[in-house]
């Protein structure tokens, strides 16, 4: 295909991308006000509990108007996250082979409801962080902060929460490419289950144990699932090698022409 084509095969999907985006803005514009009340919850709850004035300020004539535009796009690419995924998986999947368009599209179908979970984790954990890290503000005290950047903070622990959930789609593919394999994973399961506790700690919504386990829970299933399949993964090939390399044998056999000479 001629660069020209290419090109023109960009923007269309682009276009595309863009067009789907604008269902999600609209819900985003509309959804903003029960957005933002939810989102500063934890604030009004600090207020009433411990005699803290927790609250937001907006610094700007514009600041307000400028979220709700930030937050509307913002939520309109994560609803069309499905379709600008599959639009970059179309434009790139000519130039790949059989296999990799199956694996490539596996992977795209197990990536967007786990980048959704992680940011509904990251939904989860967001009032425990606020309360504990204004934990540290003494009684009568006030936490008067920039809406852009407690905004801004929601939004970058809630990416990194979906981040975190599509770490095993990277650990399968590492494996399947032949990068590491499945007991490597395994040997570090103790900082993992480390890891897990101290986010589902954060992230619970309650102070109990069970709270943290049910939260918690997932993240270990999902992880030492990704272990699992990579270790059956390993020995498909492991067999699979070691079959190419015995009919590599037994085919050298019998191109080889025997010395044993006959004597009359």
């Amino acid at each position: 295909m001629p660069l020209k084509a290419h090109l023109i095969e960009a923007r269309n999907r682009l276009f595309k991308s863009a067009l789907a985006m604008i269902p999600g803005v609209i819900i985003g514009w509309i959804i903003y006000d029960p957005l933002m009340y939810a989102i500063t919850e934890p604030l009004r709850d600090i207020s009433q509990s411990r005699n803290i004035d927790a609250a937001l300020n907006f610094e700007g004539v514009t600041t307000s108007f400028d979220l709700k535009i930030q937050i509307s796009l913002i939520l309109g690419l994560v609803l069309a996250s499905p379709v600008w995924i599959y639009q970059l998986w179309a434009f790139i999947t000519p130039g790949l082979t059989k296999k990799e368009r199956r694996y490539t599209l596996s992977y795209m179908f197990a990536s967007v409801p786990l980048f959704l979970a992680g940011i509904y984790a990251g939904w989860l954990m967001w009032p425990n962080i606020v309360r504990g890290l204004t934990s540290f503000t003494p009684e009568g005290g006030s936490n008067i902060m920039k809406a852009v950047d407690y905004l801004q903070f929601a939004l970058q622990l809630m990416l990194f929460m979906g981040v975190a959930f599509l770490v095993p789609v990277l650990l399968f593919a590492l494996n399947a490419i032949g990068m590491v394999r499945g007991k490597t994973y395994l040997k570090a399961w103790r900082f993992t289950i480390l890891g897990v506790t101290i986010v589902a700690a954060m992230a619970a919504p309650g102070s109990d144990v069970m709270s943290m386990f049910f939260l918690g829970a997932p993240l270990l299933v999902l992880y030492f699932g990704a272990i699992g399949l990579c270790v059956l993964n390993d020995k498909r090939r492991d067999r699979r090698d070691a079959k190419k390399v015995k009919e590599s044998e037994s085919m050298a056999d019998v191109a080889t022409p025997s010395t044993d000479l006959e004597v009359l």
